[in-house]
């Protein structure tokens, strides 16, 4: 991850720059960050220009046309000045399945289908199995010295219709599938996604085009940088990341029955 030194312009800083304009504009730190939604804490450490303390380039720039734009204050000297060759982030999976083990679950799967299916159809069989044998033993009903019926046609004996049953096997969507979170990328954005147990499953900066999608329980936490220019969906539909977000960066859990809530701090 590179890091940001902010280098005097003009002999003043930028953060010695945002701090005189707030102090010009008779703002504490704390109304500037009730307005931007900000850490008390981050507000003074843009100010201090440590700015390698808080995080990715991408995020912290973020942060500073926030605060700049609050105050008035052209800072894309200072930026431009600061910012660094973005190269292709390389990402690499630690979810990664082997292919045997794909081909596992999958004949698993159908395996199963095919058991469930024997289990529904085979009890309907042998319950109608004695009702479509041809050789039932019909007792007769005649009774000694009765008078003979008098001759006549037979009653035509109506079949007994019977609905056929049929088991079908196509796999039903799981509620994983149906709660997947898809992310998709209208722009530059750094994102970082923790995995239950705190590990880091992916860090890096994506581009304009890309996706992501996760299944619940799959990850615990996400947070994306310029949350702006990300669209999130859940089993298809719109999600509204603005609950989530501070000073355009979101940051919220995904549990195992798929519900967004956002990261306390």
């Amino acid at each position: 991850m590179s890091s940001i030194e902010v280098a005097p312009l003009g002999g003043v800083s930028c953060g010695a720059r945002l701090k005189h304009a707030r102090e010009a504009a008779g703002l504490s730190v704390e109304e500037v960050s009730a307005r931007l939604k900000m850490p008390g804490r981050v507000v003074q450490t843009l100010e201090s220009d440590d700015w390698t303390s808080l995080g990715a380039p991408v995020f912290v720039r973020g942060q500073v046309r926030s605060y700049a734009r609050l105050l008035n204050v052209d800072v894309d000297a200072w930026l431009e000045q600061t910012a660094p060759e973005v190269a292709p982030s390389v990402l690499v999976s630690h979810s990664h399945t082997p292919r045997f083990k794909r081909v596992f679950e999958h004949v698993t799967r159908r395996a199963i289908y095919i058991v469930m299916t024997a289990a529904i159809a085979v009890p309907v069989w042998l319950a109608t199995r004695p009702h479509l044998s041809n050789n039932v033993a019909v007792q007769s009903l005649e009774v000694p010295n009765a008078p003979a019926p008098a001759a006549g046609p037979a009653p035509a004996v109506q079949a007994q219709q019977r609905t056929p049953m049929v088991a079908s096997m196509t796999p039903m969507p799981t509620q994983a599938a149906q709660s997947a979170l898809s992310l998709n990328f209208t722009g530059e954005s750094w994102f970082q996604v923790i995995a239950p147990d705190g590990r880091t499953i992916e860090m890096g900066t994506l581009a304009s085009g890309q996706q992501r999608s996760y299944a619940p329980g799959e990850v615990g936490k996400i947070i994306l940088g310029n949350s702006n220019a990300v669209q999130a969906q859940q089993a298809g539909k719109p999600v509204d990341l603005t609950p989530f977000s501070r000073a355009n960066v979101a940051r919220f859990t995904l549990s195992s029955d798929g519900s967004l809530a956002p990261v306390v701090d």
